[in-house]
């Protein structure tokens, strides 16, 4: 069985290679979502990617994925630190949650080492830059393989 994986990005990644590059770096979130689909293909996953600046879009993918995916990992970027209504989203889910960050979160401001999501997560990727996303994905699918034996 082909494990079905959603990846949601939150406000602000749209501007990756643009913004902050001393914490970022210079790599886009579309060269991030090509090597992930790449390695999702090579890997038989059905991977999907989907960024919003909007936290009401994110909460209609987060309740949609709940009957459609085998699994979830979010980078809420800013949301992390704030959203009630993203976490209360995610509680509803009944499959696995990894929660992403670029950057090392707790190297970071203080108000950036409370994250409204890591309680609900399976596991936690943070500070490998955009290395982390392949990291999520290949966790992800190592995980559901494990569930579903």
């Amino acid at each position: 069985m082909m494990n079905k994986i959603i990846v949601l990005n939150g406000p602000n990644l749209n501007l990756l290679g643009e913004r902050e590059k001393k914490q970022y770096g210079t790599v886009t979130l579309k060269e991030i979502e090509k090597n992930c689909k790449n390695y999702a293909s090579k890997n038989n996953i059905d991977l999907s990617f989907f960024q919003s600046n909007i936290e009401g879009e994110l909460i209609d993918k987060i309740q949609n994925s709940r009957n459609n995916c085998h699994g979830l990992i979010i980078n809420a970027g800013g949301y992390t630190h704030t959203s009630v209504a993203i976490h209360d989203a995610l509680k509803i889910l009944k499959i696995p949650i990894i929660e992403l960050h670029i950057t090392n979160i707790y190297n970071r401001e203080d108000f950036r080492h409370i994250s409204l999501i890591s309680k609900l997560a399976k596991g936690v990727i943070c500070g490998f830059g955009p290395e982390g996303y392949v990291m999520a994905i290949k966790a992800m699918n190592k995980f559901l393989d494990n569930e579903n034996r």
